[in-house]
């Protein structure tokens, strides 16, 4: 392609501003170049905490944030992913201590579907027994949080520290912690699709029960 073509090509395209979502003060994220508004949904940007509070020191939180919808030069998204810069997680690991880790995925009060994954670490190391039962503190504390909160309280929950604050508090009790994190958070399904695959589920349930019915 020549530098005429190209040059013309950039030339019909337009940048959108992209805002976070209202939960973080429609903050604008950066911009993103298309030659039409629907070519622009879907794209992701990523930023940190630190850059949209201002507070250098919430650089290790990487927020992501996905495209739903476009207006006449503006992009506004949806909040989709929370996680902790890798140099951060491994500035936290210490020889000879515990790194109790757990997966757990929750649906909230409004029914979005999302994989919370929480790391306690320890200040010397703990038995098997002892980090069974730090995860364990994990599972219910994540679960409570989610039976409690609506999607965007879960995220504030995470972001304000506050659950990782409950887990520290009750799971220092059975053994000393020098830190507790959620290292990420992941959006996995909206209200709408955790709806489909309740319908799906029950569709194919009545099926088997038909033709056991029918046995």
């Amino acid at each position: 392609m020549s530098e005429r073509s190209v040059s013309k090509s950039r030339e019909q395209k337009r940048w959108y501003s992209v805002l976070a979502p209202e939960q973080f003060d429609r903050q604008e994220l950066g911009e993103t170049l298309a030659e039409e508004p629907d070519q622009v949904v879907g794209r992701t940007i990523t930023t940190t905490l630190g850059e949209l509070t201002g507070d250098s020191g919430a650089n290790n939180t990487k927020l992501t944030f996905k495209i739903t919808d476009v207006g006449s030069d503006t992009a506004y998204t949806e909040f989709i992913k929370y996680e902790l810069t890798r140099d951060y997680l491994r500035s936290l690991v210490r020889r000879g201590a515990s790194k109790v880790e757990a997966s757990i995925t929750v649906l909230t009060t409004d029914d979005y579907r999302i994989r919370v994954q929480p790391v306690a670490l320890t200040t010397k190391k703990a038995d098997r027994s002892q980090e069974k039962a730090i995860r364990r503190v994990m599972i219910d504390k994540v679960h409570a949080a989610a039976e409690d909160r609506t999607f965007e309280s879960f995220v504030d929950a995470i972001v304000d520290g506050n659950l990782s604050s409950a887990i520290y508090g009750e799971a220092k009790l059975i053994y000393p912690l020098r830190r507790v994190e959620v290292q990420k958070l992941t959006l996995e399904a909206r209200p709408s699709e955790v709806a489909a695959e309740e319908e799906t589920a029950v569709d194919v349930d009545a099926e088997e029960v038909a033709v056991d019915a029918d046995e």
